[in-house]
């Protein structure tokens, strides 16, 4: 960026992922043919573009073909296409493959894809079209006059753990826009503080949140082929989590793996990182890695309330897209082409601001309506109760959803609501029958040859963070957190984070506290989602820290 400390532009996009850099080309292409001449800058926090980005991924192609050219899209580097797709239902030690895809889950067609490939191929695409691209720089407060959004200021830098600052203190940068566009990606934090200041989500249902674990891996020639898909329910899960795996077989005898579960679980045991590495143990998952070896490794979370749960997209001289709105489908969890649309959707809004010269919600309305109208809209409000349904357990889940299938996505109880996942997790106390941590009390000796502790895993995300800075990762009210998630919940942080950021400390006398590893952390904002009584708050770190991954 500049070395001034105070910047302006046209347009502003915050985040480097699908939603943000489809928003860029589609703008960009929009006024190179109008010819009009406007500033587009996009900054990502990550040290480059794709650094930050996590996904499956199986991509629904054809919005990339109304984005780019031809040659542009025949230059996209998919890894394969979907050839074999199965849905396979797991046990302790058996398997049954189901003779049919449920519902929106079929992927014949489809593109296996490094999303963090995908979107350093986009960001070159954008930049040959004269879309500016700063990475390395978090974004952390809003700045506003007379109420109205008029830009943004990035994270200063130099400052100790204290927040004092040291010899090589530097300013964060003012960027001033006309107009901002929030493409933050799931839990994003500056489009939860514009949510919360306009008040975007009043009515709107509880966002709703998964987790996702996922391990890439180099394997023995044969195992399975480029293209070769399965999606597993069962094992390790009970009825009272919602979520399965995936196994996604890549070019050049590579495997991509993970596990993906609901955030609204009730035990304050459970584990999602733990729950993927007991999956691997299932003979069908153990027989492709044996004598393979783990590549990478990440987390992330992903919005799925769907339709109900979407805010207001829109505000004077701001506007929202892909996760950072939650325009993903469930239950076929995809969101990346959902993404892709709502920034050309965007863009073409964008267009008719700037030339009009006017960016107040009567005219960045027009963006709202038109994703109600789009693809987005329909696709979403087909499946608008699907994840609240299976909030209810598995059984009762599937039963509404075969209903809400019939009926064209209504079902019988109508709008389902939700509640927030900090708020599902049951005390130690109430918690009726075995924990996650009982039932599996075995599976946690990790051989670190198919399984593998999270400190572990957390090596091969490429995790750095500077020394010297604030602490990103912040508990409220200790007494209270001590008082409540400690003592009444057991200490949940310990379990829900996929990173081993939270340490259960006990010194002599029995004292309990939490020790924060924040050097350690992934950015996948679970603590920011999962911690009862909101104790957590995850705040943005300095630029270009955090994970660095390269093919996930």
């Amino acid at each position: 960026m500049h070395t001034d400390n105070i910047v302006t532009t046209d347009v502003l996009i915050i985040g480097g992922g699908p939603a943000g850099l489809a928003t860029a080309i589609h703008l960009a292409d929009l006024l190179n043919k109008g010819q009009v001449s406007k500033r587009i800058l996009l900054i990502e926090k990550g040290a480059s573009i794709g650094s930050h980005i996590l996904s499956g991924a199986i991509v629904k192609s054809c919005v990339f073909r109304e984005l780019l050219s031809e040659k542009g899209y025949q230059n996209i580097p998919f890894d394969s296409e979907v050839k074999k797709d199965a849905v396979v239902w797991l046990g302790r030690n058996w398997k049954i493959k189901i003779p049919f895809h449920p519902p929106y889950m079929g992927n014949k067609g489809n593109k296996v894809a490094s999303l963090g490939q995908l979107c350093r191929y986009l960001a070159t695409v954008a930049e040959e079209k004269g879309v500016e691209i700063y990475s390395g720089f978090s974004v952390n407060e809003l700045l506003f006059e007379n109420n109205r959004l008029s830009g943004v200021k990035t994270n200063d830098t130099g400052l100790n753990h204290e927040g004092k600052p040291m010899e090589n203190f530097q300013e964060g940068t003012t960027v001033k826009a006309d107009l901002i566009v929030f493409a933050e990606g799931s839990r994003g934090t500056m489009t939860g503080q514009l949510k919360d200041r306009f008040q975007l989500m009043k009515d709107s249902n509880e966002q709703m949140y998964s987790l996702g674990c996922k391990e890439l891996w180099q394997i023995p020639e044969g195992r399975i082929c480029a293209g070769e898909v399965y999606h597993t329910m069962g094992f390790p899960l009970s009825h009272n989590e919602f979520g399965g795996g995936f196994v996604y077989g890549l070019k050049d005898n590579k495997l991509a793996l993970g596990l993906v579960v609901g955030l609204d679980y009730q035990d304050p045991t459970f584990d999602v990182h733990h729950a993927f590495q007991i999956w691997k143990t299932h003979p069908f998952i153990r027989h492709l890695l044996q004598g393979g070896r783990l590549l990478e490794y990440g987390a992330k979370t992903l919005p799925e309330g769907g339709y109900y749960a979407l805010p207001k997209l829109y505000v004077d001289h701001g506007l929202i897209v892909g996760d950072a709105a939650g325009f993903l489908a469930m239950p076929a969890l995809k969101g990346i082409h959902l993404a892709v649309h709502s920034g050309m959707l965007a863009a073409q809004t964008a267009f008719k601001a700037l030339q009009a010269d006017d960016f107040s919600e009567k005219t960045l309305s027009r963006y709202a309506e038109d994703v109600k109208k789009s693809k987005i809209g329909k696709e979403l409000y087909a499946v608008r109760n699907v994840r609240q349904a299976f909030a209810d357990g598995l059984f009762w889940g599937g039963i509404q959803f075969a209903t809400q299938y019939i009926s064209g996505g209504a079902g019988f109880r109508g709008r389902l609501k939700s509640e927030a996942d900090h708020k599902r997790t049951k005390k130690i106390k109430e918690w009726k029958g075995k924990t996650f941590q009982q039932r599996f009390k075995d599976y946690f000796d990790f051989d670190k040859v198919i399984t593998f502790d999270k400190v572990t895993d957390v090596y091969y995300s490429h995790t750095h963070y500077d020394e010297q800075q604030v602490p990103h990762l912040k508990i409220k009210d200790p007494v209270l957190f001590n008082e409540i998630n400690i003592e009444q919940y057991g200490a949940p942080c310990r379990y829900f984070c996929p990173a081993e950021c939270y340490e259960l400390h006990i010194d002599k006398n029995g004292h309990r506290e939490i020790r924060l590893h924040s050097e350690n952390c992934m950015q996948c904002k679970t603590c920011d989602i999962k911690s009862p009584e909101n104790a957590i708050t995850w705040c943005l770190p300095n630029g270009d820290n955090g994970p660095e991954y390269q093919y996930m």
